[in-house]
């Protein structure tokens, strides 16, 4: 597949390559500062949500990093195939760039090294995820124009902030220095991000656009955030009923390993079972000081009863 920095669409004397982009470029009334003056704030908030906030300070449980790597794989599967819907529209045509960045096989790649071989079998779309997937379809067959709001939404903080993720990651959970489980933050066909960064905006700001198309599309990339922030918040609830859990003098919901949707106690965390997890219940009741209080004055009569018959 050749490379969209020679993409049919742009003629041998106007292709952009790395070296001619320059930050003084750019006017205040390009799409690139239109859209990073028009989502400043949604993106300082979505920076401040409490998953994000734990998630810099290396406090991210792996069975959560697990998670949200499945909202992640769901998100640019239905990005991704939009973009290849609409790879030849010209609204969104000259930021076709397939091989530099596309995440849907690299996610593959961390989903199975999380859940084996069967990983498919073994994930599933959540609430908060499914309806930012839904707006993302809607958009790549109803408004096409829009489509660079969510591209740009995702990729450009791929390409940024998380860089600085996929080293937190890498340490608080111990991933291999292989970067297996990370696959996601690598970008093996951009040699220089900063770079590629500036050919994006430049293609982007190069949009046959009027400025009620522009406006849309600042619009489109706030709510981008807001369906991020969303999943965020749906997995920061997730992980505080984890917490609780072990707090209670419980153990995790779940090890990691195997189908979590076949633990009815993790499902009902979510809201998606009624029933409790006995397993997890007992072991939990278990450890509560009092009933261990309890096990032990039985376990000592026990030993007396059983010393007296021996003697």
């Amino acid at each position: 597949m050749p490379s969209a920095l020679e993409s049919p669409e742009v003629g041998e004397d106007d292709i952009l390559r790395y070296e001619e982009m320059k930050d003084n470029a750019v006017s205040p009334m390009d799409l690139s500062e239109l859209l990073k003056e028009g989502t400043k704030e949604s993106h300082d908030r979505a920076e401040n949500t409490q998953f994000v906030k734990d998630f810099l300070k290396g406090r991210i449980k792996k069975e959560l990093f697990k998670l949200a790597t499945v909202a992640l794989y769901f998100t640019y599967s239905a990005l991704e195939e939009e973009m290849d819907r609409n790879k030849e529209n010209p609204v969104f045509a000259p930021l076709y760039f397939p091989v530099e960045l596309h995440r849907r096989e690299a996610l593959a790649k961390d989903l199975k090294y999380f859940y084996g071989e069967d990983w498919k079998e073994k994930i599933q779309c959540s609430e908060a995820t499914q309806q930012y997937v839904d707006r993302i379809h809607h958009v790549g067959q109803h408004e096409p124009e829009l489509l660079v709001a969510h591209a740009y939404t995702r990729y450009m903080g791929d390409l940024s902030g998380g860089q600085v993720l996929k080293k937190v990651a890498q340490r608080a959970l111990k991933l291999p220095s292989t970067e297996e489980g990370i696959q996601f933050y690598v970008f093996d066909n951009i040699s220089n991000a900063q770079q590629f960064k500036q050919l994006y905006r430049a293609r982007m700001n190069a949009l046959d656009l009027d400025k009620n198309t522009k406006e849309r599309i600042i619009e489109e990339a706030n709510k981008a955030f807001r369906f991020n922030m969303q999943v965020f918040d749906e997995l920061d609830k997730i992980g505080r009923s984890l917490a609780e859990e072990a707090q209670d003098g419980g153990v995790p919901v779940h090890d990691g390993k195997g189908d979590i949707r076949k633990c009815p106690y993790y499902a009902d965390k979510l809201g998606t079972a009624s029933p409790g997890c006995p397993f997890h219940a007992a072991v939990g009741l278990a450890r509560q000081p009092l009933v261990q209080l309890v096990l032990a004055a039985c376990m000592a009569v026990a030993a007396g009863a059983a010393a007296w018959y021996i003697l």
